[in-house]
């Protein structure tokens, strides 16, 4: 019985020192991380609380994901966030809400599509969309296009959507269903208090902006090889741009509507509506394909001015148009540009298309003409090209590597006028977006379609 009792002790003891060299950790075995969460880096649905995406990490987007009022997104320089090609994403900050992307010239903010160079198309996913209490000329409160069911809009002018600089926005412009697209960046009843400085759409599938009402202004905009239109405004915006470009692709265009530089509406059915969207431009590079081979045929005006609208162009070129350059289509709009007390200006601009420089259509009781167009443009500091080369810049048809600066001789060195504009505006002597700095440098990126 002692002696049993012995063994079954002894057994014990070295079962206990066996267990404890099990768990003891032998300082030559791997440290092994726990697996990564695969959901840690996805975004979806509404935001609950702040969140700043970090510039380790590859973020992707599922589905529309919304910013709502109190929250505030923060993205650091140098972060990419892509979307899932299945579930096509979009990035929407609410009403109240806010987006902080502020990269840097060395470290842009990219969106771009989820799918791998080679392999992207426009209209990968959705874009970005910024919504806030600024005013529009709708009589109720709008919603959002592009299927996102959203409203913006209220009476806050200085309202303040966030800050968006050196910021890519690629292969967006998905349609939620036919008429109802979401743009690279939208806008939506933006206000005065949002910065956006130094922002590139690639090959959007829609527009590459789109204002509907709000007074946001922007410096130094890009849209590169869109589909619809470059700049599209509309339901009262007023706000105010400096330094845009508006490159096109002769191969790519929208194939059930037509590609412009500029296309603005007062609204959809030119109504009276105030306010009136009346944009201020000023230092606008507008390239069109230039009839080069394969130019696809809905490619169509630098400007395209209609419906009742409102406008100032100033110190800018249009180029390269295949249908018109400067565009006028509406009673309301026309006079509005000619006739005495009118608030439109079309000054100091170089203007060139394929076919018809200044146009008019579609009015029925103005008596304005494309010859009384001319004349009064010119009258008012512009110049008219028959060749797009007399403008001389020096390389504006290179797709995958343009250069928009003057060359020696340029016309677009010298002539503009700040006359009347604001403090806003930088006062420049040189016409068209650039003089002899490249401010496109480091930061924007002009690959080949699908890239």
């Amino acid at each position: 019985m002692i002696r049993s009792l012995l063994i079954s002790r002894l057994a014990m003891v070295a079962l206990a020192a066996l267990t404890m060299t099990a768990c003891t950790k032998n300082n030559d075995d791997p440290i092994v991380d726990p697996p990564a969460d695969p959901n840690a880096t996805v975004l979806r649905g509404s935001l609950l609380e702040n969140k700043t995406l970090t510039a380790d990490k590859t973020w992707t987007l599922k589905g529309y994901v919304y910013v709502p009022n109190g929250v505030t997104l923060t993205i650091e320089p140098g972060t990419v966030i892509k979307s899932d090609k299945t579930e096509k994403g979009a990035l929407c900050v609410e009403r109240g809400g806010k987006l902080i992307a502020n990269g840097t010239a060395d470290k842009p903010i990219v969106f771009t599509s989820g799918m791998d160079a080679g392999a992207r198309n426009p209209g990968d996913w959705g874009g970005v969309v910024l919504l806030g209490f600024a005013k529009t000329n709708r009589s109720s409160t709008p919603v959002i296009e592009g299927g996102l069911d959203r409203p913006y809009g209220g009476t806050n002018d200085a309202d303040n959507s966030g800050s968006l600089k050196y910021v890519r926005i690629e292969y967006a412009g998905i349609a939620a269903f036919p008429g109802s697209e979401i743009n690279g960046l939208t806008l939506g009843g933006v206000g005065s208090g949002t910065t956006l400085e130094n922002i590139q759409i690639v090959y959007g599938n829609d527009d590459a902006y789109e204002f509907f009402g709000g007074n946001v202004n922007a410096k130094y905009l890009v849209a590169y090889g869109t589909a619809d239109d470059d700049f599209d405004f509309d339901f009262g915006y007023t706000g105010k741009i400096q330094y845009g470009v508006a490159l096109r692709d002769p191969s790519f265009v929208d194939n059930g509507d037509a590609g412009n530089g500029i296309e603005a509406d007062n609204d959809g059915s030119g109504t009276t509506a105030t306010p009136y969207t009346r944009p201020v431009l000023s230092n606008f590079t507008f390239v069109g394909p230039n009839n080069a081979a394969g130019t696809a045929a809905n490619h169509n005006f630098g400007n395209r001015w209609r419906r009742s609208v409102r406008f100032v162009l100033r110190n800018s070129i249009l180029m390269g148009w295949q249908k018109g350059g400067f565009s006028i289509e509406s009673d309301g709009t026309a006079n509005d540009y000619s006739g005495a007390g009118g608030t439109s200006e079309f000054k100091n601009n170089l203007v060139h298309a394929v076919a018809e420089p200044y146009k008019i259509s579609g009015l029925t009781s103005a008596t304005l003409t494309a010859a009384a167009m001319k004349t009064k443009a010119e009258s008012e500091g512009c110049k008219t090209y028959t060749d797009a080369a007399d403008i001389k810049l020096t390389a504006p048809f290179s797709l995958t590597s343009p250069n928009l600066l003057p060359a020696t001789g340029s016309d677009a060195l010298t002539g503009a006028s700040f006359t009347g504009l604001d403090a806003f505006f930088t006062t420049t002597t040189h016409v068209g977006a650039f003089g002899t700095t490249n401010w496109m440098a480091s930061w924007t990126r002009f690959p080949a379609k699908g890239q």
